[in-house]
């Protein structure tokens, strides 16, 4: 993303500051923990004091990537989110969580720290290939899901990405809000039922070793698949995985991997959420109705693959 936009931002902030940029690739990969000590010397290297900040520019990965280096480097400088993927505006830019993976799962080092900005310009995603907006549409159809089952309706209406650009404006702002909700009554994360999807999800993105499925394409199929789970026990309306199934197509997005529940369960006990080896599993009344189920690993044995 430095390419499209760094080199002007960097001229423009050039003319009242001294400056610096650390280019990172993107993708899951760069989220490593043993990367973090070439990025305090890069920081050393600037002189960067506590005074100055950390400008995060791109996706979720930069975002979560820059927010913990800000958070930890000397205890603590400010940092700007700058987000450039839809994935980023809607969801991992917004709510102060930052942090980097283990080899044992996802996410497992991190911390709260909330941006002193969050620029979300929605024409930066034009530069975008469609994978990329597909990969973003998990994260906001599961809003829908969740919260607002008039957006996961809107979404069901559209025919083309075409058609959903000229509503973007107004989507990301709905999410963002949504967001804004969520951290506002329970800032450090305990009741997260913007998790919907995330506990499957991430544990198929670990097994992948994150370079099979984006992680919006992750937690569209853990979506799909805990709602199945679900539904077979009698806790979520029977039809709201085909539901959410139609809209995902729509977007392009996977709804199985086919993947033995018995390989995931390593990553799922190592699940930050996991407490007192009980998993806060996030389910649907319905569409737009979701509330926390609290259970063990055997919940998940309902099926043999997902």
């Amino acid at each position: 993303m430095f390419s499209y936009y760094g080199e002007k931002i960097e001229t423009q902030l050039k003319k009242e500051y001294e400056v610096g940029h650390i280019v990172v690739p993107h993708g899951e990969q760069s989220k490593r923990f043993d990367i973090l000590p070439e990025l305090y010397n890069e920081l050393l290297s600037f002189q960067l004091t506590r005074t100055d900040l950390i400008i995060a520019l791109g996706g979720g990965v930069i975002g979560d990537l820059a927010g913990f280096v800000a958070s930890t480097f000397l205890r603590g400088v400010k940092f700007v989110q700058i987000p450039t993927s839809l994935l980023a505006q809607v969801a991992s830019s917004v709510g102060g969580k930052v942090a980097v993976d283990l080899p044992a799962g996802k996410n497992l080092v991190g911390a709260f720290k909330h941006p002193s900005l969050v620029l979300i310009d929605p024409l930066t995603l034009k530069t975008l290939e469609k994978r990329f907006i597909s990969d973003g549409m998990g994260e906001v159809i599961k809003y829908g899901c969740i919260f607002d089952a008039d957006l996961f309706q809107q979404l069901a209406c559209y025919t083309s990405f075409d058609e959903l650009y000229q509503d973007i404006d107004e989507i990301i702002y709905r999410c963002v809000d949504l967001k804004r909700d969520v951290v506002e009554k329970d800032l450090f994360d305990f009741n997260d039922r913007l998790a919907f999807g995330h506990t499957l999800g991430h544990a198929i993105e670990q097994y992948y070793h994150y370079e099979k499925y984006s992680h919006g394409e992750a937690i569209s199929i853990g979506m799909v698949q805990l709602t199945r789970i679900a539904e077979a026990k009698g806790l979520t309306k029977v039809g709201t995985a085909d539901q959410i199934c139609d809209v995902l197509k729509i977007y392009q997005l996977p709804t199985v991997s086919h993947l033995k529940t018995s390989d995931l369960k390593q990553a799922m006990a190592v699940d930050k959420k996991n407490i007192y080896k009980k998993l806060s599993y996030v389910l649907l009344h319905a569409i737009g109705q979701s509330y926390i189920y609290p259970s063990d690993l055997t919940f998940i044995d309902e099926v043999e693959e997902v």
